[in-house]
């Protein structure tokens, strides 16, 4: 690897951070939002939903943005984007209606999150690196770091200004996507040279492995993004600990346990079977999924939420490498595909927990997404059968 791509990749790293910022620190608001507005389950989920919407809508329109603006504008944009979103959310809920600012602000950010998603990830892929599938997996990893360090400095940042100044807290994380705008401008970036052979999407769409790797997007996106979103409301609503110990048990610890998993991959990628890995893994996540659903011993409940950061780990930067892999010629319009389909799961998952939450109870609902990982194991086993 040449020395001064180095850059390139930190900045990229932190790129990741920002999207983890985006879609983690809100959820830890949750409780501040019920409690100063009194949204409903159902609301807080819908905020998910026009979150992981705008990314998806986002998604379809990237490979335009790219043919148009090249990577590195598109990299600038995501980022200006992003900061611009949650400046307005420290602002907007303050001077009109405050749902309406939420969900507005919500969804500017996450038009930056879903660029992010396209862009970044082959961005790391066109590097003159090897093990790819190693160094897609440790860049993903950093979302797990981001969401973990999130978590903390949100958690910390509420303590500081209550629940009544949580509109102080979006302002301030807006400062790093600002920040790493400016990164942006100056790293080394290898384009795609414009004569390179490219799938088309009907070519895409025919192939049948690929249809079934969109599927096993999905189920990544719903199964990590329900437990990511609703394990701090759950810690607290339903075992009743406290915000602290249920954000650091709860979300914190997951991400914590899904940047390991990553690492762990990038490392033994080269080594073991992604296939086998991801069917394994995924019978863990539907473990983990029913044991927070019927436990009722706190302690245990937390451990399950952490370890399905562990047995989510793979599945999204995993399907990324194999696909990128199995279709050379995808292109950035493979990406956004895949990120389009990963995003319909992140909408999917949250909002389906939150609406059998508000009807039957969290644990009702936890043990209903529990499907995703099983369709997950499914779609893996079909995609690689020869029938």
């Amino acid at each position: 690897m040449k020395l001064s791509y180095t850059a390139t990749k930190l900045t990229c790293y932190v790129g990741y951070v920002v999207q983890a910022v985006v879609n983690n620190f809100l959820p830890i608001l949750f409780i501040a939002l019920q409690d100063v507005y009194g949204l409903s389950y159902e609301k807080l989920a819908r905020i998910i939903v026009f979150n992981f919407t705008s990314q998806m809508v986002t998604d379809i329109f990237t490979p335009k943005i790219i043919e148009f603006l090249g990577y590195r504008k598109a990299s600038i944009l995501s980022q200006g984007t992003a900061a611009f979103g949650l400046a307005l959310l420290g602002i907007l809920p303050r001077i009109i209606d405050a749902y309406t600012g939420i969900i507005i602000s919500v969804i500017i950010y996450a038009c930056g999150s879903g660029l992010m998603e396209v862009v970044l990830s082959p961005l790391v892929e066109m590097l003159p690196t090897k093990n790819k599938a190693g160094n897609m997996a440790v860049l993903h990893s950093f979302y797990c770091w981001g969401q973990a360090f999130t978590v903390i400095v949100t958690t910390l940042l509420v303590t500081v200004f209550g629940y009544i100044g949580w509109y102080y807290i979006p302002l301030i994380w807006a400062l790093l996507p600002f920040v790493n705008m400016f990164s942006f401008f100056k790293v080394p970036i290898v384009e795609p040279k414009p004569d390179e052979k490219k799938d088309s999407l009907k070519e895409l769409f025919k192939n049948r492995k690929f249809r079934y790797f969109m599927i096993m997007m999905l189920c990544a996106g719903a199964s990590e993004i329900a437990m990511a979103q609703w394990a701090s409301i759950f810690a607290q609503r339903a075992l009743g600990v406290s915000k602290v110990v249920g954000d650091l048990a709860g979300p914190c610890a997951f991400a914590l346990f899904m940047g390991l998993g990553r690492v762990l991959y990038a490392l033994f990628s080269e080594r073991i079977s992604f296939r086998k890995t991801l069917i394994i893994i995924n019978i863990a996540s539907f473990i983990c999924y029913i044991t927070v659903a019927t436990c009722k011993i706190p302690l245990i409940a937390l451990i399950a939420c952490a370890l399905c950061g562990l047995t989510v780990s793979i599945a999204w930067p995993g399907t990324y490498s194999a696909g990128a892999k199995a279709f050379p010629n995808g292109s950035a319009l493979m990406f956004s595909i895949f990120a389009m389909c990963g995003d319909t799961g992140c909408c999917l998952g949250p909002w389906v927990l939150g609406i059998i939450a508000d009807k039957m109870g969290l644990n009702i609902g936890f043990a209903v997404v529990s499907v995703f990982p099983i369709i997950m194991i499914y779609s893996a086993l079909k995609s690689y059968s020869k029938k």
